[in-house]
């Protein structure tokens, strides 16, 4: 009795109207000594079971947010002639990439309330982040922050980057700097008509240090004074080994 009325239930409920079917051309990628950057590929279509409508017409956003990190934004100030630090805000955990590419301009296919639903924009994104103790308006650091990273070029809005086709197939490519955080990459892909989001789908891109870096990675975070005694062996040896080089070549 109860599993049928369990189907009954299931059978009632509205069945959405286009739902995303998604891929990606490589869910991991491995950061070497050779790793320069990387380009990937993600593509998908809107599956329905009957005719678009004509109006309003289909819009596809895709957001890459990489792991959070912590960072601290300062203020300076120019003092008789020096740039000083006036006020710093500590910001718990900020995301260490971030790139919304679209098939247009943001404002125009996403409504303001469905971007505070979501945080799909770079400012409803980092507004949420957790900040430490503040010396000024939060407001004002979080701009700040977003300039700096935009500046650095790991907070990206791309509009008209992603191709539609016949209002169902889509592709773009989101590039990934040499400089990455290694963690999981949330991949997040939105339908929208007349500014409003019509379904919603998640995939992850696993980015992960490999070969010695990750050796020296997993002993700085494991076994930091192991790791600092060889660092200073090390540095030690290639000084010497430079001394070494220069006496000879006076020779």
């Amino acid at each position: 009795m109860i599993r049928v009325l369990v189907l009954v239930l299931l059978m009632a409920l509205p069945v959405r109207a286009e739902e995303i079917v998604s891929g990606l051309s490589q869910s991991r990628v491995s950061i070497d000594a050779r790793f320069d950057g990387t380009s990937i590929l993600i593509y998908g279509a809107a599956m329905r079971e009957e005719k678009p409508p004509a109006w309003p017409l289909l819009q596809v956003i895709i957001t890459v947010a990489g792991p959070e990190v912590p960072i601290v934004v300062r203020q300076k100030e120019r003092v008789a002639g020096i740039w000083v630090n006036r006020g710093a805000v500590a910001v718990d955990g900020a995301p260490s990439f971030y790139s919304v590419m679209t098939t247009g301009p943001l404002e125009d296919i996403l409504s303001v309330a469905e971007d505070e639903k979501y945080n799909v924009s770079i400012p409803r994104e980092i507004g949420g982040v957790r900040l430490g103790s503040d010396s000024g308006s939060s407001a004002d650091y979080l701009a700040a922050l977003q300039r700096i990273r935009a500046a650095q070029g790991v907070y990206t809005l791309e509009p008209d980057t992603v191709l539609l086709l016949q209002q169902s197939l889509f592709r773009t490519e989101v590039g990934l700097p040499s400089n990455l955080t290694e963690g999981d990459y949330k991949v997040r892909i939105f339908l929208t008509r007349g500014g409003a989001v019509v379904d919603l789908q998640e995939s992850v891109i696993s980015v992960r240090k490999a070969g010695l870096e990750r050796l020296l990675f997993r002993m700085a975070q494991d076994q930091p004074l192991l790791y600092g005694v060889l660092s200073l062996l090390m540095a030690a040896l290639a000084g010497w080994a430079a001394s070494e080089a220069f006496r000879r070549l006076r020779l």
